[in-house]
């Protein structure tokens, strides 16, 4: 009886993690199969590490009174905050002591409360039994920290869980833990893509698009910015401080580019390289120009706190052109970069190295100038000039700082 009902539950297992489920998906339906197996669970908790610059786990959570299923997502900066109520949790005895499973019977008083504070909250809950089980996973499958599926199972039945339950939970739980790792390595595959190559870049590598020297041709917006007096900065202060510093302003700038659908391409100490594209020129335009009223507004709020905490401050450097890049591939058998290249990539980089020289924090290359015809009333001219490695002396303008005072966007009210 116990072996046919474990094939069941593998069996649905297999299929729902072939077919794609999500995680909440899989823990729903193991739990109710479970459940109309005769074992009386009320709620089950499991846990996941991750592999995420700003996530620390994954959690989810059945709840058979409730009726629900949810996953949430568990913050580093909340596990250093909570770190106390980790070390006490039965989770974390399992995976340092390397035991495999933690049974509690409230009903016959074997629960260590005082040890595993969380104990005396689900007797109060009316648990009368409690399971959590340490599922590992081999060091090939380690990733990270995400070594093993941990668990807990409880129920409010007056007679708690027979061996026949615990049978079952234990046979059947590692294809349940085999599966949410499926299901937690294709997010960890996205994540790490697109913290590293960009969202486009990223989505094209795992959809395959990763054969060397192919390439796209496309027209696009270029964004080169990077901080003023950097170079002073790091000479000045204390070198614990430089990383934070950097770390601040790339928040507020390249949220600024995400946040109008523009994708980083890399980071060059202080200087961000950026593209805007998949749509006409002007449209490009008017999303980059909006970027970078909301990165300066952005990072005056940055530089106001900043000021208050006694910290070093400062302001960036932008150039902005169009025109045709390819964008792609590139590199070694063995060491790839998604990147583009191109005379404009060329360009926007001496088109922000001017800005220091005309004092301007924002140059726009005259093609730009020349797409952003919505725009057309807020630039102005700064004069024309020869720029390093390029032909031909070119025509550079500035946004005008009249136009886009009071916080509006650069072309918000031209649309």
């Amino acid at each position: 009886m116990e072996d046919r009902l474990i094939l069941e539950i593998s069996e649905w297992v297999a299929e729902a993690g072939l077919a794609g489920a999500s995680e909440t998906e899989l823990v729903d339906g193991f739990c109710r199969r479970l459940v109309e197996y005769g074992v009386p669970l009320t709620r089950v908790v499991a846990l996941i590490d991750t592999l995420h610059p700003v996530l620390e786990a994954r959690t989810f959570h059945w709840h058979r009174r409730k009726n629900e299923t949810t996953a949430s997502e568990y913050a580093r900066s909340l596990a250093r905050e909570n770190e106390d109520k980790w070390l006490k949790s039965p989770f974390h005895y399992l995976m340092e002591s390397g035991g495999k499973s933690l049974r509690c019977r409230f009903i016959d008083g074997d629960c260590p409360s005082d040890r595993f504070p969380v104990m005396g909250e689900l007797r109060d809950e009316g648990i009368t039994d409690y399971l959590a089980v340490s599922t590992l996973f081999g060091k090939s499958m380690t990733i990270g920290m995400m070594d093993s599926l941990v668990s807990s199972w409880s129920t409010d039945g007056p007679d708690g869980f027979d061996e026949t339950h615990i049978t079952i939970m234990e046979r059947s739980l590692p294809f349940l833990a085999l599966a949410i790792r499926d299901v937690s390595v294709g997010r960890i595959a996205e994540t790490l893509v697109e913290t590293y190559l960009g969202r486009d870049a990223g989505r094209r590598v795992l959809g395959g698009y990763i054969e060397r020297g192919v390439t796209e041709r496309m027209s696009a917006v270029l964004w080169f910015s990077d901080l003023q007096g950097f170079t002073r900065i790091t000479d000045t202060v204390d070198p614990e401080q430089v990383i934070p510093l950097l770390n601040d302003y790339a928040d507020a700038i390249v949220s600024s580019i995400h946040d109008h659908q523009g994708q980083v391409m890399k980071f060059m100490g202080d200087g961000i390289m950026a593209i805007f594209s998949g749509a006409e020129d002007g449209e490009l335009c008017n999303r980059s120009l909006d970027a970078a009223e909301e990165a300066r507004r952005r990072v005056a709020a940055l530089n106001k706190r900043r000021k208050a905490e006694g910290l070093p401050w400062t302001r960036f450097y932008l150039g902005l052109n169009v025109g045709e890049v390819f964008y792609g591939n590139i590199g070694s058998e063995d060491r790839l970069d998604f990147t583009v290249i191109g005379p404009a990539v060329n360009e926007v980089a001496r088109i922000a190295a001017m800005c220091r020289s005309l004092d301007q924090d924002v140059l726009l290359s005259s093609a730009f100038a020349g797409s952003a015809e919505t725009c057309a009333a807020r630039l102005v001219s700064v004069g024309r000039y020869a720029l390093r490695g390029v032909g031909r002396p070119q025509e550079l303008f500035t946004l005008d700082p009249e136009a886009v005072a009071g916080g509006k966007g650069a072309c918000a009210l031209q649309r």
